[in-house]
């Protein structure tokens, strides 16, 4: 994955609720997978390699399985495309969260709080009984705004009071706030305004024109309705229209995703008085005052245009509207926590319309991924001691020395490359923090309280504490090493700002490193993955950050020549991909992904080769070492997905399709001797069509 300063949207977010198996199986942990290496009962050797390489390598599992119905994606180990986990990793969350609710541990502790949390989200009887009056308060002081100038600072307040999620450029929230290492000065923490305000996952959802996209935001807009009469509003199908009618025009002044991973574009730094001059239609100081950041002497923005037209549309949109828009999505926010009715309309839209799933899972599912998400490090500083060994750290660390030697190769091969832009490149290779399995400090939850019986002020007092924890950050100086991720996450990340690389022990799990499989299977899978995160550090965003984390352009003009008309061959080949006739992937939305895949897969097989020194691979299952790495590839990507959810990761997300990833092994020269491709075959690239960057 590729970590960029993006905020993951709360529907999506939510629906990783949708993605968790029976809590009764989660005691222990699941059976060891029978094969190491290549799952030959996978293939499907009626399909040729050169035709469909992902079918060849998956085929006879996608025809077997079945997406289940509480899900959207499924992968071969119970892996979820929403909540980056699988099968054996939630058993061992539930496992430790089980374990907690027994220990009668002391009051404070990260124990009892982690037994508290889950407790109060269980206790049904409790929140039925107490219904809407937790967020009684805050809806009564929407309903009290008088006029713009209170309506700018209760937007602000929404800013404290609202989740913070970091995987997507917009937020739900009217802006959203990321605090990180400064643009210009990475040593200190700055703060980030991003466009936000919407519910959907993106601005195309509002506004393309397709069928299926009309289709959607007529039901989403009984939704909005169907939440505002439960909570007990009138004229809910009036007041619903008026919310979608200000959601599109809110995106219409949105940055379109493909637009966002130009760091010059987003390199914008305003003062806090300039806003009024650059921004009009909000107060400003009213709105800084709500959100607890009058002290904040200057903002990056990131999407100068979002930031001036949604502040006029404050002062062009009636303010019953606004009122509307923001008690919906106060109690949207809070969906989970409220009475069944709430979460099951919630799930009868994000769950079932958007992302394709028939059926909610129990609640002691949804309560466990509740709880991974508020304390998430008081369960991976556990995970990471039972569940990672020395070992697997130490043969990870190998392997990460040797792809980055690769790389230093590779750079230094390239005819096309200045030598002083090779040095720079080299400099961020030396500098380059890997973090493999946990953290060196962990997260410190002594501020946050947790009560028994209090799910809505538990969850609510998460994200104040979440959201002071990052402000008081401002200004101070920067733990490089800090991590981004939960040991107990099946993802990896680059941070550009830090120059560094995370691999979390969960990810360090079949099907990406298995201690017991071929090598060339290892280097493929978790190989691949590492040489991905590494391409992050020299791709289009990558490459404008200095080895420091500054924004610095450090390229020779005619080596980022070079580097663009390549990038733009590879996102020519994405533009033909369509996983249905009416819908193409992006190949600028995804570009720096598919160019991550392509770096990653090449740098992966040559330290794969330097590793065996000329010694010969031993064959398994009549494949050779290079047909065992190149299927150790596409294995690695084995997905299904509904339509509705495949749809959204094609309109939303900066990734590939997963069927869609494992074929950039066409542009290797090694892939077509493996597999005997020649001309005539479907995937087949003339050598001089084929993109070489790294």
């Amino acid at each position: 994955m590729r970590f960029t300063l993006r905020f993951l949207p709360r529907n999506a977010a939510a629906c990783a609720l949708l993605a968790l198996a029976p809590l009764t199986a989660y005691s222990q942990d699941a059976p060891v997978p029978e094969t190491h290496g290549i799952v030959v009962a996978n293939m499907d050797r009626s399909v040729k390699p050169g035709d469909d390489f992902y079918r060849y390598a998956n085929g006879a599992w996608i025809k077997r399985t079945e997406i289940p119905a509480d899900r959207g994606y499924i992968d071969p180990y119970g892996g979820d495309y929403e909540d980056d986990s699988n099968d054996l990793t939630r058993k061992r969350i539930a496992g430790l969260i089980e374990e907690a609710t027994h220990a009668n541990a002391p009051a404070g502790s990260n124990s009892r709080k982690i037994a508290d949390l889950y407790n109060s989200f269980m206790d049904e009887a409790t929140i039925e009984a107490k219904g809407l009056a937790p967020l009684r308060p805050h809806l009564d002081a929407i309903a009290a705004i008088r006029d713009k100038h209170e309506l700018a600072r209760a937007l602000g307040e929404s800013l404290r009071a609202g989740r913070l999620n970091t995987d997507s450029f917009h937020t739900p929230n009217f802006f959203g706030l990321w605090v990180g290492p400064g643009f210009n000065d990475p040593k200190r923490y700055d703060a980030y305004l991003l466009q936000g305000g919407l519910e959907l996952p993106d601005r195309e959802y509002y506004l393309s024109d397709s069928e299926s996209m009309r289709d959607l935001r007529y039901q989403y807009q009984k939704h909005v309705s169907a939440i505002l009469k439960l909570a007990g509003f009138a004229d809910t199908d009036v007041r619903a229209q008026h919310i979608i009618e200000l959601e599109h025009a809110i995106a219409e002044r949105h940055a379109p995703l493909a637009d966002e991973h130009n760091i010059y574009k987003a390199n914008n730094t305003w003062k806090q008085a300039d806003f009024a001059a650059n921004a009009p239609g909000l107060d400003w100081a009213e709105y800084f005052r709500g959100a607890g950041l009058t002290g904040q002497a200057s903002f990056i923005v990131w999407q100068p245009a979002a930031c001036t037209g949604e502040s006029a549309l404050v002062a062009s949109v009636a303010l019953e509207t606004w009122k509307d828009w923001l008690a919906f999505h106060l109690i949207e926010n809070y969906a989970a926590e409220l009475p069944k009715a709430f979460a099951d309309e919630r799930f009868a839209f994000f769950g079932k319309a958007l992302f394709g799933s028939t059926e909610q899972p129990p609640r002691r599912l949804r309560g466990v991924a509740m709880v991974n998400s508020l304390l998430g490090d008081a369960l991976g500083q556990e995970y990471a001691q039972r569940y990672f060994s020395p070992e697997t750290k130490a043969q990870i660390q190998i392997m990460v020395a040797n792809i980055i030697a690769a790389y230093r190769r590779r750079i230094d091969a390239l005819s096309w490359m200045d030598p002083a832009t090779k040095a720079e490149a080299q400099a961020k290779l030396s500098s380059l923090y890997v973090g493999i399995g946990y953290p060196e400090t962990w997260r410190d939850y002594s501020s946050y309280e947790v009560k028994a019986a209090d799910i809505f002020g538990n969850v609510w007092r998460s994200h104040l504490s979440d959201y002071h924890r990052l402000v008081a950050r401002l200004g101070h100086a920067v733990d490089r090493r800090e991590w981004c991720m939960y040991p107990q996450t099946i993802d990896a990340c680059e941070l550009p700002l830090q120059n560094g690389l995370y691999f979390p022990a969960a990810y360090l799990e079949p099907p990406n490193f298995d201690p017991q499989a071929p090598a060339a299977v290892n280097y493929a899978a978790v190989g691949s993955s590492i040489g991905h995160e590494i391409s992050h550090t020299f791709d289009a965003q990558g490459s404008a950050f200095d080895s420091t984390g500054r924004v610095r352009n450090w390229w020779k003009p005619a080596d980022m020549a070079h580097f663009n008309e390549a990038a733009a061959r590879l996102a020519a080949q994405y533009d033909i991909y369509k996983p249905f006739p009416d819908l193409a992937v992006n190949g600028k939305q995804t570009l720096d992904e598919n160019i991550a895949d392509l770096g990653g897969i090449s740098a992966a097989y040559d330290a794969y080769c330097v590793s065996f020194a000329g010694k010969a691979v031993r064959v398994q299952n009549g494949l050779s070492g290079n047909q065992q790495f190149f299927l150790g590839f596409a294995q690695k990507w084995a997905s299904k997905w509904s339509e509705a959810f495949l749809r959204q990761v094609v309109m939303t997300d900066d990734h590939s399709p997963d069927q869609f990833r494992p074929i950039t092994v066409r542009n290797l020269d090694a892939w077509y001797a493996a597999f005997d491709v020649k001309p005539g075959d479907k995937l087949y690239l003339a050598p001089a069509d084929r993109v070489h960057i790294w």
